[in-house]
């Protein structure tokens, strides 16, 4: 089985507070989803987005001193890349099958684009790796790698636009 959490990057004035609009938008775009992150907006993590998310967490645990600026500025800015932003909830007429959606709006996504800038990914390794693995851990790290230069790339265009960021999972 697949099952992805799947980011989109989208004008907030474009965006309808609205469980079935954005059922149907998000849904398009992942239909459109190799163009989409070809273009840069958008992006998705396959099943592991939960240990993306235990990989930021050791940012709390690191050394207060060179992680100041990040910490400082944003509560808990860790949070933000996969899990922040606020749920929609389904209205009276949605498909209750129709997956859970969160809006990450443009102050969140600045926040997390400058968490992802700030953060180094060798020193969440050298925390978490052992942890998040179970197999080869040169792949995972690896993975994890790209999980991370991916996450960076597409929040810091959608800060730079002003844009929020959608997030959905699909299975």
């Amino acid at each position: 089985m697949s099952i992805h959490l799947h980011f989109r990057a989208v004008a907030e004035s474009e965006v309808r507070d609205d469980h079935t609009w954005l059922a149907a938008f998000m849904s398009e775009a992942w239909d459109n989803h190799p163009d989409e992150v070809a273009a840069g907006i958008a992006g998705s993590i396959d099943k592991v987005w939960n240990s993306v998310n235990d990989l930021y967490a050791v940012a709390d645990d690191l050394d207060a001193h060179a992680h100041a600026h990040a910490r400082a500025d944003a509560d808990k800015a860790w949070t933000l890349p996969i899990y922040g932003g606020r749920p929609v909830p389904h209205s009276a007429d949605a498909d209750p099958s129709d997956p859970p959606m969160m809006i990450l709006e443009p102050p969140g996504v600045s926040r997390a684009a400058d968490f992802l800038a700030a953060v180094s990914f060798d020193d969440l390794w050298k925390r978490a790796g052992a942890k998040l693995g179970g197999w080869d851990e040169a792949q995972a790290r690896l993975e994890f790698l790209n999980h991370h230069r991916g996450l960076r790339g597409f929040y810091g265009r959608a800060a730079s636009a002003g844009h929020a960021v959608v997030k959905v999972v699909w299975a």
